[in-house]
């Protein structure tokens, strides 16, 4: 299953095999290979547990399920024939903050920052190599850094997910409610699907381990790429061996066909060799190492696109409400402060609500 393994490092990124102990790690040049095998990596992008199969938030679907979601897509497209969309398609993020009371989880407002500017680069094709890659057009800003401390759902998040986000949950359709806090064991995050956002506008959202965000404790999977990953499900995308070798595949022409997730970053992989082109290690929607991951494709981007006109932009049938859509920041907010407020709940939560401005 695992087969070539773990690498694919970009200039000044350490790499350190599982199995190397506490010594140095290794800096391997740009487009650079390292092969072994280590199974965690799979692991660790593997399925949400205790997911209802209505609505799957692991982007693990079936066939079927993926043809339900694409039949949605093309019959929400319909009425929006000859429209043109926006070149850059600006997207406000609530994050939510879930720690624990001994201060596990609380990561820092500079930590928030970076991850947004991971995405802001990763979706303009800023870690591409050459013509791999494309701009989505897709931005995201900060709107709201909300905080919450609860050892409950801290500790269970996966238990209590439907709980904390009808709780926490705020804006439409457009807004991404992106979640961190702790995770089972090999879980990095889920997220949901815009064509599910209507029927259960309250559970909308990425929700992602708190140590994979830029600066983070998980070894190999902490440079923010799995919120770049799972944010692309947000936006409609399927894994690249959606489907494995056979038609459709993920949906998308310009990614090759895969029979399975990639783990860490083989090189030269070819797992349908009766299909043309090497497997799409590198693509942000496979399971490999954040190292490894370095592009969206343009059929990607227009996917993605397609999605945000149909279900997320108000234009389709996934409409936005007005009375609860997160507006953009005002250059009057667009200042250095830094709004806080804290409230302590009936149930002893303590809530601090960091709205940046």
């Amino acid at each position: 299953m695992c087969g070539i393994a773990l690498a694919g490092i970009v200039a000044g990124t350490a790499y350190r095999p599982a199995d190397a102990g506490d010594g140095p790690g290794t800096t391997v040049a740009a487009g650079s290979r390292l092969d072994s095998c280590d199974s965690s990596t799979l692991d660790a992008r593997l399925a949400n547990p205790g997911q209802a199969a209505q609505f799957p938030e692991s982007g693990d679907v079936t066939p079927q399920q993926a043809a339900e979601y694409e039949r949605l897509l093309r019959e929400a497209m319909l009425p929006l024939r000859g429209q043109q969309a926006e070149p850059t398609r600006e997207v406000p993020v609530v994050v939510h903050v879930i720690s624990a009371s001994d201060g596990r989880g609380a990561v820092g407002e500079w930590q928030v920052k970076r991850q947004i500017d991971v995405l802001n680069r990763a979706y303009r094709g800023g870690y591409a190599f050459g013509g791999e890659g494309a701009d989505t057009g897709f931005r995201f800003h900060l709107r709201d850094i909300t905080r919450t401390v609860n050892d409950t759902w801290f500790r269970d998040f996966s238990r209590h997910r439907d709980e904390v986000r009808a709780s926490l949950h705020r804006g439409g359709a457009e807004t991404l409610n992106l979640y961190t806090t702790r995770l089972d064991t090999g879980l990095l995050g889920y997220s949901t699907f815009p064509q599910n956002q209507k029927q259960a506008p309250e559970q909308d959202g990425v929700v992602v381990a708190y140590d994979t965000l830029p600066g983070g404790d998980r070894n190999r999977f902490n440079e923010g790429h799995t919120a770049t990953h799972e944010i692309g499900h947000w936006l409609g995308l399927f894994h690249t061996f959606q489907n494995g070798c056979d038609d459709p595949g993920d949906y998308v022409d310009d990614t090759a066909f895969e029979r399975e997730a990639a783990s860490g970053c083989p090189r030269g992989r070819d797992t349908c060799r009766r299909q043309p082109g090497d497997d799409p290690v590198t693509n942000f929607m496979n399971y490999s190492e954040d190292a490894c991951m370095t592009h969206f494709t343009r059929g990607q981007g227009q996917r993605m696109v397609d999605h945000w006109m149909a279900f997320r932009s108000g234009k389709g049938r996934g409409e936005s409400d007005p009375r609860t859509a997160a507006a953009p920041p005002s250059a009057s907010e667009r200042g250095p402060s830094v709004d806080v407020r804290a409230a302590v709940a009936p149930d002893g939560r303590v809530e601090v609500s960091t709205s940046l401005r």
